[in-house]
């Protein structure tokens, strides 16, 4: 597989990541199996896939438990990823950026990990009762002591933000990498980025290339819409967050069919099912082109949707392909 660089201090990985949240939190519990997902990860660094993404929150904590058991086998094979900044209460999830947290969590991780380092450590949300640059300062020391690497920050979840006017999905975001910038490196920063959700383009993704530093791609494939295997109207599990999701109710799913027909069509010049390229391989193709700073974070719990994702590192579009999908028309619905 094709390898990119993150950040300034040359951190490299294989082109395409793999998200290991389905594993262990939300989208269909009761499919959430250990063996099945042990499958899937090895499935994956067999194929090249390197980066390893989750967070202690994932779970919580069992997430990076199974991932220990992976790593202990094949840590060399392995970049890992992992955050720390969030807590998971009964019903509700709080921020915590205090030092003395920063700290205990990262030794957590790395017990649970069966690794002595972390080589992205990545804070999941900033507390808004600490300053951040006292939070970032913290994850500094711990690159300082030899238990992490290199940090990045975690700009998924923004969306709550009301816009208004001329306000950026990212301003927040760009404000607060500034601050920490000024602390410590930033060497990667993760945000979603997909063809139905492509606000990183507008200035969180030039900030980061024009910094030298590397794009984690989040939710690549659109919560699975852009894959084409959803159903309009299919239903999920209850306890599945697409279910109370405004852009993914029957109605919503049907009217935003033109983008995975529009994939659908790209796919079918490469060859489309004849030749192994799918839908979901194009959507991914098409955030690797948005930089050479870019590693999409496909997440999965599944061994064939692991091997099709990494798949898509060796499909090159063509100018056309990429203009055909730039005029597709913009995804309908809510995403807030």
């Amino acid at each position: 597989m094709e390898r990119r660089t993150l950040g300034a201090t040359g951190l490299d990985v294989g082109a395409i990541g793999l998200g290991c949240m389905p594993m262990s939190w939300a989208y269909s519990t009761s499919q959430q199996r250990g063996d099945r997902s042990l499958r899937a990860v090895h499935a994956a660094l067999d194929a090249g896939v390197s980066l390893l993404d989750t967070a202690d929150m994932y779970g919580p904590f069992t997430n990076e438990l199974l991932l220990g058991r992976v790593l202990k086998e094949r840590r060399a094979d392995a970049f890992v990823s992992t955050k720390c900044g969030l807590l998971v209460g009964d019903g509700h999830i709080v921020a915590n950026g205090r030092p003395s947290y920063v700290r205990r969590a990262c030794d957590a991780s790395l017990r649970r990990l069966q690794t002595d380092v972390i080589d992205l450590y990545q804070l999941h949300r900033a507390d808004p009762e600490v300053p951040v640059e006292e939070t970032w300062g913290a994850m500094a020391d711990l690159v300082t002591a030899g238990k992490v690497r290199a940090l990045g920050w975690c700009a998924v979840g923004v969306r709550g933000a009301r816009r208004t006017g001329s306000y950026d999905l990212y301003d927040g975001t760009i404000r607060q990498l500034e601050r920490v910038q000024q602390v410590f490196p930033v060497s990667a920063v993760q945000a979603e980025l997909s063809v139905w959700s492509p606000e990183a383009l507008a200035r969180l993704l030039p900030w980061c290339g024009a910094r030298g530093v590397g794009f984690l791609a989040a939710m690549p494939l659109g919560n699975g819409f852009l894959t084409g295997t959803l159903t309009p109207g299919g239903g999920f599990e209850p306890d599945d967050p697409r279910a109370r999701h405004p852009r993914f109710t029957a109605e919503m799913m049907a009217a935003n069919q033109p983008l995975v027909a529009g994939l659908r069509r790209v796919a079918e010049r490469h060859g489309g099912a004849a030749a192994g390229v799918t839908p979901a391989q194009v959507a991914l193709a098409w955030t690797l082109a948005q930089g050479r700073h870019v590693v999409p974070v496909p997440g999965t719990k599944r061994e064939c949707w692991a091997v099709e994702n990494a798949r898509a590192a060796a499909l090159a579009l063509t100018a056309r392909d990429l203009a055909e999908i730039a005029g597709l028309p913009p995804a309908r619905g809510s995403w807030y």
